[in-house]
Parts: C-alpha cells; structure tokens; sequence
C-alpha cells in the first residue's frame, strides 16, 4: 500500500518506519523545503505530492498547523482515508480545540476525505512498537466511515497491536475524548518521568 505521511518530526517518522517494515510505499511531505531533514531515512517531498501519493494519508502536522495547511490539499485527498495522529496544545500544553476536536474539524474541513482519529493517546515511541512496553495496552479508532476504520485497523495490525487491543470508540466525535487524554498524558508522563508508557482498557471479569 502507498502511505503518505504529512510531517517529517518524531510521530511522522515512526510512522514511516513501522510502514516501511509492514512493506508499504512511504513518501514523507514537508511544508518547507529548507526542512527536508537529512535523518530521514526516505528523501522528503513538498506535502501535496506526499498526499497525493497515498493511499491512506497521516496527518503528523505539528505547530497547529493542520487545519490551515489540510484544506489546501482537499484535492489530493478526496477519497483517501486521512488517520489523524495530530493534537494540538498551546505553550502550556492546554488543549487547543476543546469544544470540538481537530479530527472532527478536519472531518468538516475535508468532506470528501474519511479521517479516522487513532495513535494519539501514545507516544511516538509506543505507535508502531507496542511490545516495549510491560504488558498490553490499548489503541483507540474514532471515525464515520467504517472501511476507512478497517483500513486503519489492518494497519494497527501490522504495528504489532493485537485484535484485543484495538477498540473502536464509534464516530468522528469521539475523537474529543481521545484528544482531550492528552491532558492526562501530560500529567501522567511527569508522575512517571517517562513518556514511554500507555493505557489499557480493562473489562469488568467474567460472572
């Protein structure tokens, strides 16, 4: 599959390389030439052709810069499933978008795109290698368009999440409530002096 990752940092980056060890074409998209980074183990191209290129699209735009660079690229991303990893913080890492998350606003932005929110519960050091850490843990899917949540899943898959791990929380408005834990991750990372670590949604036993 052709994946096109949207940022060149830490998340794009992991993407790529869990993608790349999956078997699938990834073309990374910078919004600055002067940026296409040398560490990078793929050469970076300007955004849209990154968008264009894939089939499923990452949206690891950092600097709250998504919902004004996304709409740009409307074209090349009609019809592609959009997996929304970005959140948004301020300086003192409070929620940007509160009343409405950035992946339901890239939904509404993007109409002819089917974003599915996931990945962004966890860090960058967790997404595509879940075995670092000492037990299973969860992954979340938030989305309106079923297959596109399948496609994303499958690729969940791949990173190494197993079936039991990864929960579809329903539509795009609940990726508000995925967004919204990264105030409990902020905290949570100082407790812990790490941000190696994530969550697991734990069932109530058997009767």
């Amino acid at each position: 599959m052709r994946i096109g990752i949207l940022g060149t940092g830490n998340v794009a980056r992991a993407i790529g390389a869990g993608a790349q060890a999956a078997g699938h074409d990834v073309r990374y998209g910078s919004r600055d030439a002067e940026s296409r980074r040398k560490e990078l183990d793929l050469p970076a191209v300007p955004v849209a052709d990154a968008a264009a290129h894939g089939e499923i699209v990452v949206n690891a735009i950092g600097g709250n810069a998504s919902l004004a660079l996304l709409p740009t690229l409307r074209d090349p991303l009609t019809g592609k499933v959009l997996l929304d990893i970005a959140i948004d913080l301020t300086e003192d890492m409070q929620l940007v978008h509160v009343d409405f998350s950035l992946g339901e606003q890239l939904q509404t932005a993007l109409p002819g795109t089917r974003v599915v929110k996931a990945l962004c519960t966890m860090d960058s050091s967790v997404m595509v290698s879940p075995q670092v850490l000492a037990g299973a843990s969860s992954v979340f899917l938030s989305g309106d368009d079923d297959s596109a949540k399948q496609q994303v899943d499958t690729l969940l898959a791949e990173f190494g999440w197993p079936a039991g791990s990864r929960v579809d929380l329903g539509g795009i408005a609940t990726a508000r409530a995925q967004e919204h834990f990264a105030l409990f991750f902020v905290a949570a990372a100082g407790a812990l002096d790490s941000h190696t670590f994530n969550i697991r949604l734990v069932p109530a036993a058997e009767s």
